[in-house]
C-alpha cells in the first residue's frame, strides 16, 4: 500500500507541474498532503511536514542570503568585467557563448555547491544571454549538467554520504571516480558546442563592435543581414525583447546605473572571494558564512538605511519566489518519509531484481541511481536504498565502494528532480519554467550519465560482472 501510494504520490506530482496544471509551489504541498490523508495518516501528518520544514530550513536561510548577496554584487558592477570581457571575447558567436558557460559552471563547481555555481555563472552569462539572443533554457541546460558532473566531488554531498552510510573512506570512493568525471565533462563541453551551433544557426552571428561607453553594440551579420549577396554587414541595435524602451525601462536602467559601486569592485571581488574561501573550507556553516558576508557586502556598497532597504526590496520577489518553494519541498519530503513511502519504494523495486541479474548489480545501480535519485532525495537513496543494495551485491563479490561508486552516476539526472532545492534556484535565475527546464535538459542527462556509466567499466572504476 506504501509503495503504491508513494510512486503514485511522485507520478501526480509530476504530471501536474510538467504540464502545468499546478505551480510547484502548489504542487508540492497539496499532493502530498492529499496522499497522507489518503493512507490513513490523520493525526501525524503534520508532524512527517514540520520535521521536513526542519531539515530544509538551513537550506532556505542559504539560498535567502546567497541571493540577496550575489544578487547585491550584481547590483554593484562586480560582474561587470567580466561580462563585457566575455561579450568582446566570444564576439557574438552564439557557439563560444554557449561553450564559455559550460567551461565558466565547471570551473565554479569546484566549490561543490550547486547554488552558488548557479548564481555566480547565471549572473556572469544571462546579460549575455539576453543581449545574443539566445535562449536562457540553455544556459540552465548547461550549467545544470557541469554542476552534475562535479556534484560526485567529496565536498558536494553524494559522495560522502555512500562513503558514510557504507563505512569506507571518502577517497576511495571518488579518487577511482576521477576518469569518469573528467569523461562526463568532456561530455558536457561537447554538448554545449551542439547547442551552440544550433543556437548559431537559430539566430545567425551578432559581431561585437566596441563603443566609448564600454557597453558596445550589436550588428547582426546572419543570412538575413546579408541580403543580396553583398557582404555587408547591416548594423543593428542589441537584440531585447523590446527594441523601443518605455519610460519604465529608461527609469529602471536609470536605477540599475545608480547602484553600480565601480570604485568598490575590488573590495567586492576580495570580499567575495574571502567568502568562496571560507566556504570551501567550512570555516563557518553556509548558511551563517551568506548571512554575514550579505550584511558586510550591504554596510559597504550601501551604507545609508534608505539604499539598503531599497536594494532589499530589488531582490525580494526572487527571494520570495525560491524559499517559499523550498520550505513547500520541506513538507513533500517530509511526508514522504514520515509515511514510510521511501524505504517501501525502495525495498519493492529492488524485491522485482531477478536472481539471474544478481552478478550485474554493480551496472544495475549505475542505472538505477537515474531513477531513485530522480523520485528521492539523495538522502533517502543513499542512506536508504544503497546499504540494501550494497548487502545483496556481497552475495555476488561485489565490493561495497564498487557499489558506492555505481551510485554516484545519476547525479546530472538527480538534479533535475523537483526534490532539490538549488534546481528552483537555477530556473528562477534563468527565468525559465520548471517543467520546460526538465523536459529540454533530461535527454541531455541522460547521455552524460551513460557515458560515465561507460567510463565506469572501461576504466574498472566498479565491475560489469561480479567476481
Amino acid at each position: 500500500m506504501l509503495t503504491f501510494l508513494g510512486f503514485a504520490m511522485v507520478v501526480t506530482f509530476m504530471t501536474l507541474i510538467m504540464t502545468k496544471r499546478l505551480s510547484p509551489l502548489v504542487a508540492l504541498i497539496i499532493v502530498p498532503i492529499a496522499f497522507a490523508l489518503l493512507g490513513g495518516f490523520y493525526a501525524d501528518v503534520g508532524g512527517f511536514m514540520l520535521d521536513g520544514i526542519r531539515k530544509i530550513a538551513p537550506t532556505g536561510v542559504l539560498l535567502m542570503f546567497a541571493i540577496l548577496y550575489f544578487g547585491l554584487m550584481l547590483d554593484a558592477g562586480l560582474f561587470d568585467p567580466l561580462i563585457n570581457g566575455m561579450l568582446k571575447l566570444v564576439r557574438g558567436d552564439p557557439l563560444k557563448v554557449v561553450i564559455g558557460t559550460a567551461i565558466l559552471a565547471l570551473g565554479v563547481s569546484l566549490d561543490g555547491d550547486g547554488s552558488t555555481t548557479y548564481m555566480i555563472t547565471v549572473s556572469a552569462m544571462l546579460p549575455l544571454y539576453r543581449k545574443l539572443g539566445l535562449r536562457p533554457l540553455v544556459m540552465a541546460c548547461v550549467i545544470m549538467l557541469s554542476s552534475g558532473v562535479m556534484n560526485i566531488l567529496p565536498w558536494g554531498g553524494p559522495t560522502s554520504r555512500a562513503a558514510a552510510v557504507l563505512h569506507l573512506d571518502v577517497g576511495d570512493v571518488f579518487v577511482p571516480m576521477i576518469p569518469a568525471m573528467i569523461v562526463g565533462a568532456i561530455g558536457v563541453i561537447l554538448i554545449s558546442i551542439w547547442l551552440g551551433l544550433s543556437e548559431r544557426a537559430r539566430i545567425g552571428r551578432i559581431d561585437y563592435v566596441g563603443d566609448k561607453a564600454g557597453t558596445g553594440a550589436m550588428a547582426m551579420a546572419g543570412a538575413g543581414a546579408l541580403a543580396g549577396g553583398s557582404g555587408a554587414t547591416v548594423a543593428r541595435p542589441p537584440v531585447d525583447d523590446d527594441a523601443s524602451r518605455t519610460t519604465e525601462e529608461d527609469a529602471l536602467q536609470s536605477e540599475t546605473e545608480a547602484a553600480k559601486r565601480p570604485r568598490l569592485i575590488w573590495i567586492n571581488a576580495a570580499l567575495t572571494l574571502g567568502l568562496m574561501i571560507a566556504l570551501i573550507y567550512g570555516v563557518l556553516p553556509l548558511p551563517v558564512l551568506f548571512m554575514i558576508g550579505f550584511a558586510i557586502a550591504l554596510l559597504i556598497n550601501y551604507p545609508g538605511m534608505k539604499a539598503q532597504r531599497d536594494r532589499i526590496a530589488s531582490h525580494a520577489d526572487s527571494v520570495l519566489a525560491v524559499v517559499a518553494v523550498i520550505f513547500a519541498a520541506g513538507i513533500f519530503t517530509g511526508i514522504l518519509a514520515g509515511t514510510g513511502m521511501i524505504e517501501a519504494m525502495a525495498k519493492s523495486a529492488l524485491a522485482l531484481l531477478p536472481p539471474a541479474l544478481g552478478p550485474y548489480l554493480a551496472p544495475i545501480t549505475a542505472v538505477l541511481s537515474l531513477p531513485f535519485t530522480f523520485f528521492l532525495s539523495n538522502d533517502a537513496f543513499y542512506y536508504g536504498v544503497v546499504p540494501i543494495i550494497a548487502q545483496v551485491a556481497g552475495n555476488y563479490g561485489i565490493s561495497p565502494v564498487e557499489i558506492a561508486r555505481a551510485s554516484l552516476v545519476g547525479q546530472p539526472v538527480h538534479l533535475l528532480s523537483p526534490l532539490v532545492p538549488s534546481t528552483y534556484l537555477l530556473v528562477a535565475l534563468a527565468g525559465v519554467e520548471f517543467g520546460d527546464h526538465q523536459k529540454f535538459t533530461i535527454k541531455w542527462g541522460i547521455l552524460i550519465c551513460a557515458l560515465m556509466l561507460v567510463a565506469g567499466l572501461v576504466f574498472g572504476i566498479f565491475p560489469l560482472i561480479g567476481g
